[in-house]
């Protein structure tokens, strides 16, 4: 199967081999936006990477304390903010359509385990 979407409550993820250009897609809610094959890639990448780091940082914290943390590449950027089992994400591409997105809370988990699981490469 060349094409696979991915999606859960607010948010969604899909991969298509046979696209020319835009191979990938990420999305909210009420917004998606195509990525190439590299920047699907660095957001699979970086938003595990991510939730490793508030992993690890969360044992360091007390319970009601809230983190902000951001991790990047060439092509796009990340922030989670809020606590380190529970966040909110924001995403901007760092291309030259220069996107901006978000998350929930609610969204992250399950947007995260697909990323981990969306095998494309």
């Amino acid at each position: 199967m060349a094409r696979q979407v991915k999606q859960g409550e607010g948010w969604q993820l899909g991969w298509d081999a046979d696209a020319e250009v835009f191979r990938g897609l990420v999305g909210g809610a009420d917004w998606a936006i195509e990525l190439t094959e590299a920047e699907l890639e660095d957001f699979c990448r970086l938003i595990v990477q991510l939730a490793e780091t508030l992993r690890q940082i969360g044992k360091e914290l007390m319970d009601e304390e809230r983190i902000s943390c951001e991790v990047e590449s060439d092509r796009l950027w990340l922030e989670a903010e809020g606590f380190p089992q529970s966040y909110s994400l924001r995403l901007l591409l760092l291309t030259g359509r220069r996107v901006e997105g978000a998350w929930s809370e609610a969204a992250v988990a399950e947007l995260t385990q697909a990323a981990q699981m969306l095998r494309v490469f």
